[in-house]
C-alpha cells in the first residue's frame, strides 16, 4: 500500500475511533439506519417568508453573498475599527438546520470558518451521530467577529450584529435553530436563565423553532454533559423527520 494512502486510512480510522469513544461516553448504542440528507427546497416562495416573524416586508430576495458584501464593510460596533476579519457562517445555504455560537474565536478568525478548532472537532462528532455533516447543515455565530482576548461579547456588540443572524435565517429559511451554549441562548431568548435550565427544551426564536444545548467547548472540560447534548439532538432529529415524512 502507497504511504500516503496507508497514511491517510490512519487518519480516517483514528477519527472513526474517537467518534464512537465519544458516543460511548455518551451513552449511545445505537444509531439511527437512516436520516434523509437535511437539505431545502431552493425555491421558497415569498408567502411562505413572510409567514416568519423574521420578515417584515411582502418579499425578500437578499441572499447570503449580498449580506456578506454588507459585512465585510460592516463598521458597526468597535471590533470592525480594531481590524478583525468578520466570518459570516458557513455550510448548506439551503439547511433546514442552522446552529448559532456565540462569537469567533482566533483560529476560527484566521480559517475564516466558525467552529474550526476542537470544538469544531467536537461539533462535528456531534452532526455525525445525527448522520450530518457540515455540507448539511449551516453553522455560524450570533457575534460575527472575534472579541478581545475571546471574552464573551458585550450587549452592545451582540445588539449590533444580531441583525445579520435575522437576514441569515431569512435567506436560509431553515426550519429549526440550535443555540450553542448560555451566550446564544440567552441573547436570542432575551432570558437570563442558566444553559442547565434551558437545554432540552424547545424555544422559539422569531418564529423558528429553537433547541438550546450546550456548547462543544464546554462539552470539551465537562464530557458529562455529552448525553444531555445527545438527548437534545434527538429531538431535533425526531423534528427534523417527522417534517420530512
Amino acid at each position: 500500500m502507497p504511504d500516503k494512502l496507508y497514511q491517510e486510512c490512519r487518519v480516517l480510522i483514528s477519527g472513526c475511533r474517537a467518534i464512537f469513544e465519544d458516543l460511548r461516553e455518551a451513552g449511545i448504542d445505537t444509531l439511527p439506519l437512516s436520516l434523509k440528507k437535511i437539505t431545502a427546497p431552493v425555491n421558497v416562495s415569498s408567502e411562505d417568508q413572510t409567514s416568519q416573524d423574521l420578515v417584515n416586508t411582502s418579499a425578500n430576495e437578499e441572499t447570503l453573498v449580498d449580506i456578506q458584501e454588507d459585512l465585510d464593510n460592516c463598521q458597526r460596533c468597535d471590533l470592525r475599527e480594531e481590524g478583525r476579519q468578520p466570518v459570516l457562517g458557513v455550510g448548506n445555504t439551503n439547511a433546514r438546520l442552522v446552529l448559532v455560537g456565540n462569537a469567533l474565536e482566533s483560529q476560527e478568525e484566521t480559517q475564516e470558518e466558525p467552529f474550526a478548532g476542537a470544538a469544531g472537532q467536537l461539533l462535528n462528532r456531534i452532526l455525525y451521530a445525527m448522520k450530518l455533516n457540515r455540507e448539511d447543515v449551516y453553522i455560524c455565530n450570533l457575534v460575527k467577529c472575534r472579541t478581545p482576548n475571546s471574552r464573551a461579547p458585550e450587549k452592545a456588540e451582540i445588539t449590533s450584529c444580531e441583525s445579520f443572524l435575522k437576514r441569515q435565517l431569512v435567506a436560509i429559511s431553515p426550519e429549526i435553530i440550535i443555540s450553542l451554549g448560555s451566550i446564544a441562548t440567552q441573547a436570542l431568548l432575551q432570558i437570563d436563565d442558566p444553559i442547565s435550565n434551558l437545554r432540552g427544551r424547545w424555544q422559539s426564536y422569531a418564529g423558528i423553532p429553537l433547541m438550546p444545548t450546550f456548547h462543544p467547548a464546554y462539552l470539551l472540560v465537562n464530557p458529562s454533559g455529552k448525553h444531555q447534548v445527545w438527548e437534545d439532538v434527538k429531538q431535533v432529529m425526531h423534528r427534523l423527520q417527522d417534517t420530512q415524512a
